[in-house]
């Protein structure tokens, strides 16, 4: 459980930033990093897209469970910077501001679907070479996606289908051991910092907006940042509160669970603090992850092989060389994948370290001759 535990919220990796009583918890916007947003509707609804960059191969991000398009904030920057390419950030279906006929369905199937979906409507007359990106859930997606689709490359980061599934037992556990309300958007930054989610003070400030909704509105966080009412230094120096078994449960009403109202749902299982006036929570998490478990098997069963058996260069980036499970071992040893392992991260490799991995994936990308280099990039040797 230790292990799952260091292996899912990185506890032992060096966070990036200032100290802990100095740090700002104000939240950035997505605009100090990617070019435009977009809302791309589809025939299963209407998803929400970061992009940057606007030539070369389209560099597309799937983010992991629970994140959103803005987690690649950091790395759409570097990236662009290194190589000639276009980064698409899409919020998955029940995730960040995209809007869905139906945010329940989060099947590999479904979620895949999506994508392939959304990538044909944005280039609907001239499809650029595609390139998947996909952190643990999204790393999934990616694999899947590469099946579908024409695919010049493919990275994932830090997922395995070995060591996804025997985590899948102890997850719920540590999903309960998460505060389900923040106090404000500072607490909810404060927490992903301090908590270890990400261990990069400017990532969790651009990234945690977009995983949190208000209660009473039902607006993403990362919607009101010109908004939001900053709290004192010293009102966030108190610890985040615990839920207990006695609060009470917002239910989610049928009008927030429409396509077209243009807000996220709110999930069923939000819980309010007791007092929940000026004092009380704000925020909640935009998808309960906790209800989305008959779907983890499926996103990781299989996974492995189909990642070997596509004939694309291919990337793997792990926090901990012990992640790998039999299968990806002695396809690594029979060099069908190119792999790199960032010791000194968390599980969001791609926020805690974003200028290592997009000079591993650009310099990957120039080797293999899918992008043009824009500066001089070292090409990662395999291994670690």
């Amino acid at each position: 459980m230790s292990n799952l535990r260091k292996a899912v919220l990185g506890r032992n990796a060096k966070r990036i930033g200032l100290a802990p009583n100095q740090q700002d918890f104000a939240p950035l916007k997505w605009d100090q990093y990617f070019d435009s947003e977009d809302d791309v509707t589809t025939d299963s609804g209407t998803f929400h897209v970061y992009k940057k960059g606007d030539s070369g191969p389209a560099v597309v991000c799937l983010h992991g469970g629970g994140y959103s398009g803005l987690t690649w904030a950091l790395f759409a920057v570097e990236i662009t910077t290194n190589i000639e390419c276009q980064v698409i950030a899409i919020d998955l279906r029940g995730h960040g501001n995209t809007r869905s006929g139906d945010d329940s369905d989060l099947s590999l199937e479904t979620l895949s679907q999506d994508v392939v979906m959304v990538l044909s409507t944005i280039f609907s007359e001239e499809e650029p070479p595609v390139v998947f990106v996909g952190h643990s859930m999204g790393g999934a997606v990616a694999v899947q996606c590469a099946h579908m689709v024409k695919t010049l490359g493919l990275c994932v980061i830090d997922v395995v289908e070995g060591t996804a599934l025997d985590a899948l037992s102890s997850m719920q556990s540590i999903l309960r051991g998460r505060p389900t309300t923040f106090k404000s958007v500072q607490h909810a930054i404060q927490w992903c910092y301090k908590g270890g989610q990400t261990h990069n003070i400017e990532a969790a400030k651009v990234s945690m907006p977009g995983q949190i909704i208000s209660i009473q509105s039902g607006n993403l966080a990362a919607n009101e940042c010109d908004t939001i009412e900053l709290k004192p230094a010293e009102e966030l120096s108190a610890p985040v509160r615990k839920q207990t078994p006695a609060t009470p449960t917002i239910e989610e009403d049928d009008e927030s669970n429409c396509s077209d109202c243009g807000k996220p749902p709110l999930p069923k299982s939000a819980k309010t603090e007791p007092g929940s006036g000026e004092d009380g929570p704000k925020y909640t998490w935009r998808i309960d992850l906790s209800k989305t478990e008959r779907f983890w098997t499926g996103w990781f069963k299989g996974l492995s092989q189909k990642f070997l058996d596509l004939r694309i260069p291919k990337l793997l980036l792990l926090a901990n060389i012990h992640g790998l499970d039999t299968a990806l071992t002695v396809g690594q040893m029979q060099g069908k994948f190119q792999l790199q392992v960032l010791s000194k991260s968390g599980h969001a490799i791609h926020e805690d370290q974003p200028h290592q991995v997009a000079e591993i994936i650009g310099g990957y990308l120039v080797k293999q001759k899918i992008a043009n280099a824009k500066v001089d990039l070292v090409c990662p040797m395999p291994g670690c």
